[in-house]
């Protein structure tokens, strides 16, 4: 374990072996930082907060503090932060509240670049990348290895599926379905994030179910519930054609984001 002596680390911190804490950062009475974690300089961590292993943080994170809610009135709500995340300089992220999940929790192996905002109450999956001032409001779900693009804002209670792709600058205020590829102001569904499933390590003939389903949901012959129906009698077992569909079923807060030649009916 390395601490640098100009900073400070409160009575009740506990810091994990081999961690290095550069100068002049700030750790809170109730802040765990995992193993082989690396704060470079300058980063305050507040509050109930637990920081896996190996993560990186750099210069002027701040992480923990209180959420950004004008109802919250100083409850004992979390921030946890899975293995191996990457936070580069300015990133924000704030615990829950109790008007939602009492927790924001991000997943392992997440990429969070300069001054991107993780909002209270939010679930990040693992593998997902917040590229510069993104914007995450309040209790986003966000699924594993999605990524969203330079400075766009996603609406609270928005759901962006695994896989998904939100493009540069985008206005996200309805939900992105698995493997979905928004764009614009405000976003709309542009295709499928095909590159990104094939650098998962998809097959050709996976990836041509999905974008056949893609094709049959968002045609204008039928109402968008008969074209799910007519999905669901194509491909009763693939699996990952299910999962969409399952995204589209369960619901959320917000609509489902569609392509601008298709609205549901």
């Amino acid at each position: 374990m390395q601490i640098h002596p100009s900073s400070i680390i409160e009575d009740g911190a506990v810091i994990g072996e081999g961690a290095e804490i550069g100068p002049f950062c700030h750790l809170g009475s109730r802040v765990t930082l995992g193993p082989g974690a690396k704060l470079v300089s300058h980063v305050v961590i507040a509050g109930n907060t637990t920081i896996g292993a190996n993560v990186h943080i750099y210069p002027f994170a701040s992480l923990g503090h209180a959420p950004q809610h004008l109802k919250y009135r100083g409850e004992d709500t979390r921030l946890v932060i899975g293995d191996n995340c990457l936070v580069r300089e300015s990133v924000t992220m704030n615990p829950g509240t109790v008007q939602g999940r009492s927790e924001t929790t991000i997943g392992n192996d997440c990429s969070f670049f300069t001054g991107a905002h993780v909002a209270h109450d939010c679930q990040l999956g693992a593998n997902v990348t917040l590229i510069n001032n993104v914007m995450l409001a309040g209790h986003c779900v966000i699924g594993d290895h999605a990524t969203i693009a330079g400075g766009s804002g996603i609406h609270q209670f928005t759901r962006i599926g695994h896989h998904a792709y939100i493009g540069g600058l985008a206005a996200v205020e309805g939900d992105v379905i698995p493997f979905g590829m928004v764009l614009g102001n405000r976003a709309y569904l542009s295709g499928l994030n095909v590159i990104g499933m094939k650098r998962a390590g998809f097959n050709r003939e996976a990836v041509r179910n999905v974008r056949k389903a893609y094709r049959m949901l968002f045609s204008d012959d039928l109402t968008f519930r008969e074209n799910m129906d007519e999905v669901q009698s194509e491909y009763p077992d693939d699996p990952l054609v299910q999962d969409l569909l399952g995204f589209i079923r369960s619901g959320g807060d917000r609509a489902i984001c569609f392509p601008r030649h298709s609205r549901p009916a």
